[in-house]
Order: C-alpha cells, then sequence, then structure tokens
C-alpha cells in the first residue's frame, strides 16, 4: 500500500472562504470544549485524599467516566442537534478534531509531549475531511464538502492508479492550500544496496560533506532575513491589539515566516535530488538534533534544520530507488578513512584532517562522511574501500 500526499493552492471565492473560516472557528471551540471537559476531570481526580487545597477544588462525581474520543464524540452528536452553529458544519471534520485532541494526549502519555493547550482565535489554521465523493477532482477543480467545486492550480498531475482517499484544507498567509491523501493498492519491494555509495556528514561550517570530496555552503534563511523580521515584529507590537492595522502588521510577520519556511525547503529537495543523482547508497549519522539545539549555536542549528533535511533526503532516496542508512556518529571525526588509526579529539577550530600515521590529509568534515560511508559499506556486508592510497580490505 503506498500513500502519497499531494498538495495544491486553491482559489476559493469568497463565500467560500467566509464558510470555511467560520468552520475553523467551530472547530476551536470544538477543541477547547473537549480539552476542558478532559481538563476538569483530571483535575478533580488530582486533589488529594484526605484535605482539600486552600484555593478550591474540582468538585465531581466519583462515578463519571473519564472522557474519551468515543464519549465525546457521542456528545458531539447530540449537541449537533441542539446548537445551529454545529450542525451547519461537517460532523466528520469535527470528530477530526476530536481524534486530534486524543492523539496530543496519547503523545503527552507515551512520547514525552507537552500538555495539549486551548487554541486561540485564528490558531486553528486545518480542517480534516476524511471521506470525499465519487470523482473529486476534475480538471482544475476539487469537490470539497460545505463549499462544493473549488479552483485550484494544479501544479502536477495526479498519477494514474491512484485514488483519493481524504483531503486537508489549510489556510496559511498565502492563501489556501488542499493537501490530498492519494493511496494505491500496491506492493513496493524493499530497497537493497547497490550501486555506487556515499557518505555525508551535516555541520554548521559547511552545510554538509560528501565522501566524493564535496562541500556545500551552507545557507542562512533565517539569519539573513532576520533583521527584517525584527523590523515587523516591532512594528506589530506597536499597533492596537486587535484592530485592522495590527492584523495587517501580523500578516506581513507571517508571510515572512512562511517565504522563509519555503526557500529552505526548496533548498532541502534540490540538494536531496542532487545527492541520489547516479549513487545507489547514502549513508547519514543517525545524531541527536534535539541536543544540538540546547547548545551554544542553537539558532543556527535549528535555522540549517538537518533533521527536516534528513527526512527530505529518506523520502527523496525511497522515491527514486537509493538505499538510505543511518549508522553510528561515535569518532567520526577521530578516525581516519585512510588507516582506521584513532587520531584523537579535535577542537572545532581544526579543520583539517591531517593522520600522523599514514599522512592522509584532508578536509575533517569529508573525513568524517568517508568514514561514515565506510561504515554504512561493512553494515550492509560490502566491500570497504579506504582512501588515500586506493586500498581494499574486506568487510567484518
Amino acid at each position: 500500500m503506498i500513500n502519497l500526499t499531494y498538495q495544491y493552492k486553491l482559489a476559493p471565492t469568497q463565500q467560500q472562504q467566509q464558510t470555511y473560516d467560520e468552520w475553523l472557528e467551530t472547530s476551536r471551540r470544538v477543541w477547547n470544549f473537549a480539552l476542558a471537559e478532559r481538563k476538569d476531570w483530571y483535575k478533580s481526580r488530582a486533589c488529594a485524599i484526605d484535605r482539600c487545597s486552600l484555593q478550591g477544588e474540582y468538585v465531581m462525581s466519583p462515578d463519571a467516566p473519564r472522557p474519551s474520543f468515543s464519549s465525546q464524540c457521542q456528545a458531539l452528536t447530540q449537541a449537533r442537534k441542539v446548537y445551529p452553529e454545529l450542525g451547519t458544519a461537517n460532523a466528520q471534520m469535527l470528530q477530526q478534531v476530536l481524534r486530534r485532541l486524543e492523539k496530543a494526549f496519547v503523545s503527552m502519555w507515551e512520547r514525552g509531549h507537552g500538555f495539549p493547550r486551548f487554541k486561540k482565535p485564528g490558531r486553528l489554521r486545518s480542517l480534516l475531511f476524511p471521506q470525499l465523493g465519487k470523482d473529486p477532482v476534475r480538471g482544475n477543480r476539487v469537490k470539497l464538502p460545505g463549499v462544493g467545486w473549488v479552483k485550484m492550480r494544479l501544479s502536477r498531475p495526479i498519477p494514474e492508479g491512484f485514488v483519493i482517499k481524504q483531503a486537508q484544507v489549510v489556510k496559511r498567509a498565502s492563501g489556501w492550500y488542499v493537501m490530498l491523501t492519494l493511496q494505491c493498492d500496491l506492493e513496493v519491494p524493499d530497497i537493497l544496496p547497490h550501486g555506487e555509495a556515499l557518505g555525508i556528514d551535516v555541520g554548521l561550517s559547511s552545510y554538509l560533506a560528501t565522501s566524493a570530496g564535496e562541500l556545500v555552503p551552507r545557507p542562512r534563511f533565517f539569519k539573513d532575513l532576520q533583521r527584517k523580521l525584527r523590523l515587523l515584529q516591532q512594528r506589530a507590537s506597536h499597533k492596537v491589539k486587535g484592530s485592522n492595522n495590527w492584523r495587517k502588521a501580523h500578516y506581513k510577520v507571517a508571510k515572512l515566516h512562511e517565504y522563509i519556511r519555503n526557500c529552505r525547503q526548496d533548498f532541502f529537495y534540490k540538494l536531496a535530488h542532487r545527492l541520489c543523482d547516479g549513487v545507489g547508497m547514502v549513508f547519514a549519522e543517525k545524531l541527536n538534533f534535539k541536543a544540538w539545539a540546547r547548545g551554544m549555536f542553537s539558532k543556527h542549528t535549528l535555522d540549517a534544520a538537518h533533521g527536516e533535511f534528513l527526512r527530505i533526503l529518506k523520502w527523496v532516496c525511497w522515491k527514486r530507488g537509493v538505499f538510505y542508512a543511518e549508522v553510528d556518529f561515535t569518532g567520526t571525526s577521530q578516525t581516519c578513512p585512510s588507516c582506521g588509526t584513532n587520531t584523537g579529539k579535535k577542537e572545532l577550530s581544526v579543520r583539517v584532517h591531517r593522520c600522523p600515521e599514514c599522512g592522509y590529509t584532508t578536509d575533517r568534515d569529508i573525513a568524517a562522511a568517508q568514514v561514515v560511508v565506510q561504515r554504512g559499506l561493512a553494515a550492509v556486508g560490502q566491500t570497504v574501500k579506504m582512501f588515500g592510497e586506493g586500498l581494499s580490505t574486506g568487510s567484518p
């Protein structure tokens, strides 16, 4: 089973935009009400058994069950008969809001995420429709629940053999977008190691270095526009909150943030496709980027977004039939790729690798990338090539 997500920009009319704006506000209120219901239940069970606090306690019947996704969906069905704003909105869309809240609590319990928060006006920007009608796309139009046919920019055709399963409408600073989930009942075999191997080492001095000796300079997407962003945010802070000028100023800030995001993603996809050209295997380090983001170069690390790039690289490798794997990062900058000698820990200011045993000299990041590709080849059971003199040794 293959699932793909294609994104297209919409061109809705004023009436269609107004309808979806009202549904976004209704979804936000459903989220806040369901979250308050769960939060009250937890607070009623959080007090001590033998005492009450000096401020107050949430009193609730001990027989009241814990609010869950199924119980809140049943309550939503009854509320739709009483409140007209809930009755006019799509029922499945509102159920997906409750499902999203359930996933937020599961992520809090199992993955260590924070407690779900209430949504302010304008914070909920997406509507998920799990079911569409028959043949929802015709030419450059898509049929969406509640608004009918909407014009869209068909930037790329929908591949044959795929069925549109669901649609998610997203409101951004640059306009409305629809993300169509396509599904095809096709079994895709796993990609096996083949062809030439390429190792990459990511960093901040250079964005990445390859085992072939290429150094990719690091683009500073956020850093280059930080001064302009600061100016726009200062102007927005001087406006009266809630006024039209305040909304216009915040719109400019959101537009610049979206521009930075688009530039970063465009660079990532182009670089990932360029790395996949002419190779059959790509190896990278398995790093903890959350720890990187807590260091002294946190702003530059978050601007580089290495974790997002490796996620995109993995997807591009799968799409183009290139084998992708991650190896252990321990000691990659301390190992000589020519003889395997441990050269000791280097300071960040030392950018050249010089081996005292064999005399192999190259850039520090390139040497680390060459060690990465050697570890990757050894992990898949292929012959490991030693750099420097062109010698080869069997894989362990």
